[in-house]
């Protein structure tokens, strides 16, 4: 794995992805999203957010979700709650959940507009909570606690928030924690409206190791507004040391967006098959069957109607060993078509093809070889798709 931080994958189709889609998603259908999800070797899976059904209608099945989901061993189910009440209703379902390690934490928006609009707070009323924070963690007997922001590189309403900005807002939480003899290892940089830039996220994190040592655990929440999500995770893979741990939030498809940030759906998070796909690429192990994964981002795209914005659940990973295309297959055109790195070639059967010779090359000795057995594994991953949608 090199020099990289270990690093802590959170799905959020659940939660993030479907909190913007209609809003009648039959709750079986969520309950076979959610287990084929848990089958792909995802480690930490968000289940939804416990939120007044008034406002985010998508999360009003959450409690039934939670109690007739099939939890599988060894897999981090997680919910998120803007308030004590819906932290209540996190408890009464712990376990299969399990309350966040975010929870002791101070945390402020940067933008005062978009707090008021998400979470009915201003910033000053979010602020003026900290101490109390503080004196209950104390009272727990708390011994390491996070500081963090949100909206952190800019606004929709308020424009750009500089780097001076967030330092002086987390210098602020880290003086109260050091004050109360609670040891600050973490912070969380979220971004909801999507304003990260790869060279703005590595002087962040930079200036952040520089001033505070004893913070080792970082949380990204990038969304994938315009485009930077992954190149900004990448940046912070290639910033953070061994030592260090990277927390990051994706999106099966690119699922995702926010109703009170001003772009809904267009504010999808990183999708999570591109993300794993680049790990592994990378060198850094998921434990994540791709193939699985890809097969959930297609089952998701059936439940809401609609095509996901993925790229690698579209044209598959890089293909090696005996999963090299047949040198003769005819014109790939539709993205139907291409589906066929996991369904095989009965998807292209039919479409015109202009070989009237078979391709040989010096390159591919054992072409035909490598081409019959690529259609075992699509096979079984056909199977695995069907068994996925019941």
């Amino acid at each position: 794995m090199g020099d990289y931080p270990e690093v802590i994958l959170t799905e959020e189709g659940m939660r993030d992805g479907l909190q913007i889609e209609r809003a009648d998603i039959a709750v079986q259908d969520k309950i076979r999203l959610l287990d084929a999800l848990s089958e792909t070797g995802l480690k930490e899976i968000a289940v939804g957010s416990f939120v007044s059904p008034k406002w985010v209608p998508q999360m009003a099945c959450i409690d039934e979700l939670v109690k007739e989901f099939h939890p599988k061993p060894g897999v981090k189910y997680v919910a998120t709650a803007l308030n004590e009440k819906g932290r209540e209703r996190i408890r009464r379902y712990v376990p299969p959940l399990t309350e966040k390690e975010d929870g002791v934490q101070t945390v402020v928006y940067m933008c005062d507009v978009f707090a008021q609009r998400n979470i009915n707070q201003t910033q000053t009323q979010q602020t003026a909570r900290w101490p109390k924070v503080i004196e209950d963690a104390k009272a727990r007997g708390v011994q390491e606690t996070g500081i963090g922001i949100s909206a952190a590189w800019g606004s929709n309403w308020t424009g750009d928030v500089s780097q001076e900005q967030r330092m002086a807002m987390l210098d602020r939480q880290y003086r109260l924690w050091e004050e109360a003899g609670v040891a600050v290892t973490r912070v969380s940089l979220s971004d909801p409206m999507g304003w990260n830039m790869p060279d703005q996220v590595e002087r962040q994190l930079v200036a952040i190791k520089e001033r505070w040592p004893s913070i080792r655990t970082f949380n990204l929440h990038l969304h994938d507004t315009r485009g930077m999500a992954l190149l900004s995770s990448y940046v912070a893979l290639k910033t953070l040391a061994s030592t260090d741990a990277l927390r990051l939030q994706t999106a099966i498809g690119g699922m995702g967006g926010c109703p009170f940030c001003g772009n809904g759906r267009a504010a999808g998070l990183a999708p999570t098959e591109d993300l794993v796909f680049m790990l592994e690429e990378m060198g850094i192990h998921t434990g994540v069957d791709l193939e699985k994964l890809i097969a959930t981002v297609w089952l998701a795209e059936e439940i809401v109607g609609h095509p996901l914005w993925g790229h690698v659940s579209k044209a598959g990973p890089r293909p090696r060993d005996n999963k090299l295309y047949a040198m003769d297959m005819p014109f790939i055109e539709t993205l139907d078509q291409a589906k066929h790195f996991i369904e095989g070639p009965s998807v292209y059967e039919g479409a015109p093809s202009p070989w009237q010779e078979p391709i040989k090359s010096f390159q591919r000795p054992e072409g035909a070889k490598a081409e019959e057995s690529s259609k075992q594994p699509a096979a079984q991953a056909v199977a695995n798709r069907r068994a996925a949608r019941g």
